[in-house]
């Protein structure tokens, strides 16, 4: 096995982060919450990083582009370890999360829709005395989005 570590290549956490595209500060976090393994330390405690770590945080990048919680790549990461284990569960948290995606979505077409309307109340006036955008934004119960429930559409 020693032998085979020596045939890694090992690298510090800069090239990690240049290599993979995730900051120094973001690979250091991972590593806080356990997502990330500890790398080795060299004699003067410089982490040092080989493939296994590149591979893992691929598929941590990768879960997090696609809007994955830290919570829900933990689990995907154990189910990723336990190749022998049913993938019910992955399954359930990306059916849960393309839910949260697709709410989000309609909650973002709502806040569309009301900033069109918003901006096209506007003729041009002086804000301070008749600008409708401005009367729109001081009174909330003018708002569709506010009587359908989805105030906070971009949250």
């Amino acid at each position: 096995m020693s032998e085979r570590k020596n045939l890694e290549r090992v690298v510090p956490i800069g090239a990690l982060a240049e290599q993979t595209g995730v900051k120094v500060e973001t690979i250091r976090y991972y590593e806080q919450v356990d997502l990330l393994p500890p790398p080795e330390r060299t004699e003067g405690n410089q982490r040092r990083y080989g493939k296994r770590h590149v591979e893992r945080l691929a598929f941590i990048k990768h879960a997090r582009d696609l809007g994955f919680s830290v919570d829900s790549i933990r689990t995907l990461l154990k189910l990723s370890d336990s190749p022998t284990l049913p993938c019910d569960e992955a399954h359930a948290i990306s059916v849960a999360h393309l839910g949260d995606v697709r709410h989000k979505i309609a909650r973002l077409r709502s806040l569309e829709k009301e900033l069109e309307r918003i901006a096209a109340t506007c003729s041009g006036g002086v804000s301070a005395c008749d600008c409708a955008i401005i009367e729109a934004l001081a009174d909330h119960s003018q708002c569709a989005h506010h009587e359908s429930g989805l105030a906070g559409a971009w949250r």
